[in-house]
């Protein structure tokens, strides 16, 4: 068995006795640290946000911010964690001897009321604080500037101060009683922490690896492989056993459902696993790369992928969450496959025999079931290059920002003098799994790109798939979503009047 330590606002601390199960916030809170609190239990509200230091390129790190109730706490063995109660200027020393910026800012501004959310939210903001980019790539919000925000930074949905604070950092994170208008003030009046601040100068310093980790207790089992033959060795054994990266699915299960694995394998920090490569004729992202770091490594190379971001659930759940495990759970309104539907992605099955590449539309098989044979695993996502022209992610939902879409879909459109050349559309929410919209695309392939043209294919996109009514709306309405999506698509790709074809 390991002897799990993780260093705690800068005190190492032991996990010995802890079981598979128990939740980074539950142990946390039994050390004392009661600033976290449980609200959701789902990631969704942000009471329980942490700061954690994460791999940021050769010989960085970055202190990301993630919810402590998804979690197991005996994943972070060998990493450090940062809860409220360690911002300030003594670290460590249990309470600071003084308050941290983002702490002061929240005080002087009136961001706190009950104060039940302020220290989730006081991580979150902190993460942003130091956040190496801010200071050079946030564009200031015109409401506080009189500088207009380009339309490519609202579609991305930013909302950014004249300080570079991206507001959409505390996406995640509710409250139920201060009101926003004080929180965003905090967020804005913060400047660059001092060239002194302890927190800043350790993002000069890697990360600690994550080692290898063995943990039984109450009849379950946590393993955290040393590398990919090892995890495929246990998959061998037990091709049943629960795979996690970032637990934003599984933790769920775990809370609400109160499943407990015999045996989960923690992927999350296998190089293998976090590879980014983008190539002539392809791109290939890891499974276990977080979708900030894809976003961050990306760049905005493939503009579809940066619409899809920001209305993927919230920048706390992002920081966790992978496309191997949007792809793995095989659920028919995880919001990435729709995306990567459009973009003709494939996804790479790995296993101790070897690899295989299945392209994403033959990938699953019925509600929640894939062509993922026992012992195998998603390595990496490949998107192929060259991209489409046109592309647009459309998102149905109840809210705008950090929820569960009612309908997905993902759009990427090629034109050549005037004529469609190559049409994808991937849905998600109309049928029992991720689907693409072979009707509508054959009306639009080939088909010159005009209005009437892309009418057509919007009414026939009204009859794809098997909607149903359910809580998060009825059958009908998703059907009418999906016919609105390509007529508003056509709204933003259209070709200007004088250059339209003839119809």
């Amino acid at each position: 068995m390991s002897d799990i330590r993780v260093t705690v606002n800068g005190r190492t601390r032991s996990c010995d006795g802890l079981g598979p199960h128990t939740r980074l916030l539950d142990w946390l809170r039994g050390e004392g640290l009661t600033g976290a609190k449980e609200g959701c239990a789902e990631g969704e509200c942000g009471a329980c946000a942490v700061l954690v230091a994460r791999p940021d390129g050769e010989g960085r790190s970055r202190w990301t911010a993630v919810n402590a109730c998804l979690p197991p706490a005996v994943a972070f063995d060998g990493q450090e964690v940062v809860t409220a109660e360690g911002l300030g200027s003594a670290p460590g020393a249990g309470a600071p001897a003084a308050l941290h910026p983002v702490q002061q800012e929240m005080a002087f501004r009136g961001g706190s009321q009950c104060g039940y959310c302020t220290p989730g939210f006081v991580c979150a903001m902190a993460a942003e604080y130091y956040r190496p980019e801010r200071g050079t790539s946030g564009a200031a919000d015109e409401a506080q500037t009189g500088t207009a925000v380009t339309g490519e930074e609202h579609a991305a949905g930013h909302e950014c101060g004249p300080n570079g604070f991206d507001l959409h950092a505390l996406s995640g994170n509710l409250c139920r009683c201060t009101g926003y208008r004080p929180i965003r003030d905090a967020a804005y009046a913060l400047g660059a922490p001092a060239d002194a601040d302890p927190l800043l100068r350790r993002q000069e310093r890697p990360a600690q690896p994550a080692p290898p980790t063995q943990v039984e207790a109450d009849g379950a089992r946590f393993v955290r492989p040393g590398s990919l033959d090892e995890l495929f060795e246990h998959l061998e054994r037990e091709p049943g056993a629960q795979l996690i990266s970032g637990s934003t699915d599984a933790g769920v299960e775990v809370n609400i459902r109160h499943t407990r694995p015999p045996l989960s394998l923690a992927v999350d920090r296998l190089e293998e696993l976090r590879t980014l490569e983008v190539g002539q004729e392809r791109i290939e992202i890891g499974a276990s790369l977080s979708l900030s770091e894809v976003e961050r490594g990306l760049a905005g190379r493939v503009p579809l992928l940066d619409q899809l971001f920001p209305q993927f659930a919230s920048r706390l759940i992002r920081n966790a969450a992978t496309f191997g495990g949007n792809l793995g759970t095989g659920s028919p309104i995880g919001d990435s496959a729709p995306a990567l539907l459009a973009l003709g992605a494939s996804v790479v099955l790995a296993s101790a025999g070897g690899e295989r590449e299945v392209p994403l539309d033959e990938y699953y098989t019925g509600y929640r079931r894939s062509v993922r044979r026992p012992g195998e695993i998603i390595r990496a996502v490949r998107i192929p290059l060259p991209l489409a022209r046109h592309s647009g992610f459309h998102k149905i939902a109840k809210r705008r920002f950090d929820d569960i879409s009612s309908v997905a879909v993902g759009i990427a459109v090629q034109v050549d003098a005037g004529t469609v050349s190559s049409a994808r559309i991937g849905l998600g929410g109309v049928a029992a799994t991720p689907i693409r919209a072979h009707g509508a695309e054959r009306l639009l392939d080939g088909a010159p790109w005009t209005r009437d043209t892309v009418v057509a294919a919007a009414a026939a996109l009204a009859g794809e798939g098997t909607p149903i009514d359910d809580h998060r709306a009825s059958a009908r309405y998703r059907s009418a979503m999906l016919e609105q999506a390509l007529l508003k698509f056509w709204a933003q790709h259209a070709p200007a009047p004088d250059l339209e074809v003839s119809r």
